[in-house]
């Protein structure tokens, strides 16, 4: 029996090593995009570049709503500090097995529950 609950926490730190390279992979793809789009000023102004100036807003609007992959990097860090069978019971608490399947309304409350670990 002991095998096969070392095998159990190895799948389940594979598991968190595949949430946490997800999460590397959609930050950097992220940081591309907004590399691809470079800030312009309209001739004659002065101040913020064009760009600049509408990515601000966006930039509060995210700060309010949490992505998927924010809580993501966020449970998988708790993960790999030792803290895997934690994470798995605030998955369960908000009725889930993985976090794909947590609704977004619940981010905000799983990231509190999950500061406390």
């Amino acid at each position: 029996m002991g095998k096969v609950k070392l095998l159990l926490d190895v799948i389940g730190d594979l598991r968190s090593l595949a949430d946490s390279l997800q999460a590397v992979a959609d930050a950097v793809a992220g940081n591309d995009e907004s590399a691809e789009m470079p800030a312009t000023k309209e001739p004659g102004k002065k101040g913020k570049p064009k760009a600049a100036a509408k990515k601000a807003p966006k930039e509060e609007l995210d700060e309010k709503t949490l992505t998927l992959e924010e809580v993501r990097a966020v449970l998988a860090e708790k993960s790999r500090t030792g803290h895997t069978a934690e994470v798995k019971e605030l998955l369960n608490k908000h009725g889930a097995d993985k976090l794909s399947e947590i609704d977004p309304s619940e981010y905000p409350a799983l990231l509190a529950d999950a500061e406390v670990l």
